[in-house]
């Protein structure tokens, strides 16, 4: 058994959102060239890449939505029309590969093929709802490997957590009604998308089952880092997780251009290491993370590399 699965291919340069765009193609490009240029790159299990297919996306997404997806994207518009997600010709099958490939991931992890995993995917996903991408995503990655993960191995209990600078709308609108994935968010507050307020812990049978933490512009280690050691960890002994998904978006790093939290490479390392954990007094390790922002070019590349690297010494 490998300790980490890693998936990193050059298909997640071919979603061009056009010049200027922060989810550039230059973001992949530098995560490829730092990580293969890095021993830990030897030392990963490698994930191949497959599609999604329709039905898998429709765990998560609606019927009208996935078919206003394939009809914009093939119409050639620059944008869909739900939302601020920048679309080129390609964009539908690298969407698709993004969301297929982290559901290889899972295979992986759930049959004890390798401990963890990390998937470097674009377009990010957390911004989708059901039926409205937004916020530079397409499909909601992690949310369908959730499900997926759910309906194939039959787990009862998944939790995801989201370090990115911006709340996961779209993940915490998927779930808000589901007590079987628990959703935990540390963001920026006031910042896009203007979600993930404290007092939006879930509803109906789902009442409990989120937990939003937000937190002023200049958050840093101490505040993220306790809110993962105390909060989330707290509620994870309650909730018991099967499997532990991360929607790691790295622009909560110091300098990112579209946030403002101060986490370095190392302290992404730590909060790894607090994650792992929780993952191995739960659910014996098992833990998958996917790539969602971070938009310094150079930045995002080795705070991923930190991350990786802690992830192989679980």
């Amino acid at each position: 058994m490998s300790n980490t699965a890693l998936l990193l291919d050059s298909v997640f340069e071919r979603h061009d959102p056009g010049p200027g765009h922060p989810e550039s193609v230059a973001r992949y490009k530098e995560i490829s060239k730092v990580l293969k240029g890095s021993d830990y790159f030897k030392k990963c299990k490698k994930i191949k890449i497959r599609k999604a297919t329709d039905s898998e996306i429709l765990g998560c997404h609606t019927d009208k939505y996935l078919e206003i997806v394939k009809t914009e994207i093939g119409e050639g518009k620059s944008e869909l029309s739900t939302g601020d997600t920048s679309i080129c010709r390609d964009s539908l099958e690298v969407a698709s590969y993004a969301t297929g490939s982290v559901l290889e991931a899972i295979d992986l992890v759930l049959k004890g093929e390798s401990k963890n995993g990390f998937c470097a995917i674009r377009p990010p996903g957390h911004h989708a709802t059901a039926d409205r991408g937004m916020g530079f995503c397409i499909f909601n990655n992690v949310a369908v490997a959730a499900k997926y993960a759910q309906i194939k191995f039959g787990l009862d209990r998944v939790a995801i957590i989201d370090w990115d600078v911006h709340h996961g709308n779209g993940t915490q609108d998927i779930f808000y009604n589901d007590q079987s994935v628990f959703y935990f968010s540390t963001h920026q507050s006031p910042w896009y998308p203007g979600t993930g307020a404290v007092n939006e812990t879930g509803e109906g049978k789902g009442e409990g089952s989120t937990m939003n933490r937000p937190l002023p512009s200049g958050s840093g280690f101490k505040q993220i880092g306790s809110c993962f050691r105390e909060d989330f960890s707290t509620a994870m002994k309650k909730f018991k997780p099967d499997l532990i998904l991360i929607s790691a978006g790295f622009d909560s790093r110091v300098g990112d251009p579209l946030g403002h939290f101060t986490l370095t490479d190392n302290e992404f390392t730590e909060l790894t290491k607090i994650l792992l954990d929780i993952a191995y007094e739960h659910c014996e390790g098992r833990l998958v993370s996917m790539l969602e922002g971070g938009y310094n070019v150079e930045g995002l590349a080795s705070a991923v590399k930190s991350h990786l690297g802690q992830l192989i010494t679980a």
